[in-house]
């Protein structure tokens, strides 16, 4: 099965008589129902192939890949792509990080069986700080444990077959009093489970947000995923493929927010011209498009270095998940703005645009919020500092050529916190590396390779009191902008990558001078809207891509919708 072939059976969004469209989507939405022709297609397509490694019968074969095939999903319906999907994919990695052959393979047959698997961390009275989690799994008899507590705010607490749930198995303080646990409700006792309320929300309508409570339920001991005590370890480790994952397939929801803006654009006139063709417009849609293009560069570069450099992963999983989901919320805010009124009307061409946004802001918040992820940012940048922030390194061969083949993820080889900081050190590289050519790129190079120096003095001269919750919040101001530097360094990587293929338009200095003016405004704050000279070339291509019913992500694949097919 082939990301073309996926979208193919989509078929065009756009048409009123397509059922897996828009328009089938959003009565879906009205009921706060789960889509359920789109599920059973995506049954007949094996979509949860793609969560189960090529080495346990599945077609996972790339996080890059899983992220492609994914961001199709949440550019139709955000709770296909959540509820039918990513939900399996977040419990999942956890197995394959943590569990032993046995549960893995189980594993595998429920999902390549067609069944979901939930993610049962969540208490609402600890929200983000899994130490605290309550819920209990006690010794019983021998080989058994009792589970006893309630968990709130699981998807498909209902629906799913199996759950990897977060749990307490020792009182002492510290990082090892939790233990995750692989439960198939068959083995549980009858009646033993009790399910909560659903809860509704305005956002993710259709995904089955409900709770489960047990009281001693006794379970086989052998559920422990891995060691008694490693739950902490294991989360950890897997984040480096939710925190980059999640974030970046979301972004197909930005793909289709910039269509709903361009074909607006095309169909409204004020005084006599398509407001599609005015300035002010074309800057914002060629902004939002970059905006697409800088998140992509990260997220992707981010998912190809899980493959590559898996032992420094730790926190640019954390920086994607703070760059990438703010910096779509952000886009698809300035769209909404662009489509006015049609961007809150729940009927009609564009009723799907705000059905997006609502779905984009649970999507981006997912199993961590920002600023948690910056959180765990922030205490690793010291050591990072002083070990690759004064150096250049060239990149690993394949980290920024999109095309070349990837090994298997290394799950045994993810780590708690990065070793070291080569994608930093490549924007050192990079700088060393530029061809002769732009003035204007090499300044903005300068600029930050100035903030890299900068930032390293300020990381270096933190204070241990700076680095724990409740520290000087100044201190996380340096974690945001080490993940707008990451940014800048992958979209330069990437671009010269890309000169060995020139005539591109990745290989154009154009786009990466615009990418990084942009994000040299996030280093001080201060948004600079791209000079026409810039924001000219960049719209260009995103209406070439419109025209032609390309995507506007990095692949630049074919789409089955197009402008063409309208009413």
């Amino acid at each position: 099965m082939t990301l073309a072939e996926l979208e193919s059976r989509f078929g065009d969004p756009w048409d009123p008589a397509n059922p897996l469209g828009n328009h089938a989507v959003l009565a879906a939405d009205e009921r706060s129902e789960m889509f359920g022709d789109g599920e059973r297609m995506l049954d007949d397509f094996g979509l949860n192939a793609e969560f189960v490694p090529v080495a346990r019968g599945g077609r996972m074969t790339g996080l890059d890949r899983l992220i492609r095939v994914m961001r199709a999903v949440f550019r139709r319906d955000p709770c296909l792509g959540l509820g039918y999907g990513a939900s399996s994919f977040i419990a999942s990695v956890n197995v394959w990080a943590g569990g032993d052959g046995a549960q893995q393979r189980r594993l595998s047959e429920l999902l390549l069986g067609g069944e979901r698997v939930a993610s049962v961390y969540h208490e609402l009275d600890h929200g983000n700080d899994f130490a605290r989690v309550d819920f209990r799994a006690d010794p019983g008899r021998p080989g058994e444990l009792l589970l006893t507590g309630r968990k709130e705010v699981i998807t498909n607490a209902r629906r799913c077959s199996a759950m990897v749930v977060f749990s307490r198995t020792s009182d002492a303080p510290g990082g090892r009093s939790h233990t995750q646990l692989f439960v198939e409700k068959a083995a549980l006792p009858d009646g033993a489970l009790r399910y909560l309320p659903r809860f509704p929300s305005s956002g993710m309508r259709g995904v089955q947000l409900g709770g489960i409570e047990l009281d001693r339920c006794p379970v086989d001991a052998g559920v422990a995923i891995g060691p008694v005590g490693s739950a902490m370890e294991t989360a950890l480790r897997s984040f480096q493929l939710t925190r980059t994952g999640l974030p970046a397939m979301v972004l197909g929801v930005l793909d289709t927010g910039l269509r709903a803006a361009l074909r607006f654009g095309d169909d409204r006139r004020l005084r006599g011209r398509a407001i599609g063709t005015m300035p002010v417009v074309r800057t914002v849609l060629a902004e939002s498009f970059l905006d697409l293009l800088i998140a992509d560069c990260l997220a992707t570069t981010v998912a190809r270095a899980v493959h590559l450099l898996p032992e420094d992963t730790n926190a640019y999983a954390s920086a994607v998940k703070y760059m990438v989901s703010g910096r779509a919320a952000r886009a698809m805010a300035r769209l909404g703005e662009l489509l006015g009124a049609q961007s809150y009307l729940r009927t009609g061409e564009y009723g799907i645009f705000q059905k997006l946004q609502r779905d984009l802001a649970p999507a981006g918040f997912g199993h961590a919020a920002r600023v948690a992820c910056l959180s765990t940012v922030l205490p690793q940048l010291p050591r990072l500092a002083r070990r690759s922030w004064a150096s250049a390194q060239e990149p690993p061969p394949g980290l920024y050529d999109l095309a070349a083949g990837l090994p298997p993820l290394p799950f045994d080889r993810l780590r708690i916190a990065s070793a070291e900081d080569p994608l930093a050190a490549q924007l050192l590289g990079a700088a060393a590396a530029l061809p002769a050519g732009s003035a204007v790129l090499r300044d903005l190079v300068r600029t930050f390779t100035g903030a890299l120096d900068e930032m390293r003095a300020e990381a270096i001269a933190l204070r241990p009191a700076d680095l724990a919750i409740g520290g000087d919040p100044r201190a996380l101001d340096l974690a945001a902008r080490y993940a707008v530097a990451l940014s800048a360094s992958t979209c330069l990587n990437l671009w010269l990558a890309e000169q060995r293929r020139p005539g591109t338009f990745l290989a154009d200095p154009v786009w990466v001078t615009a990418a990084l003016t942009r994000l040299a405004g996030e280093l001080d704050g201060v948004h600079r809207s791209l000079p026409p000279a810039l924001a000219a070339p960049i719209y260009a291509e995103l209406a070439g891509r419109y025209a032609t019913g390309r995507a506007f992500d990095l692949s630049n694949g074919m789409l089955p919708d197009s402008p063409r097919s309208r009413n």
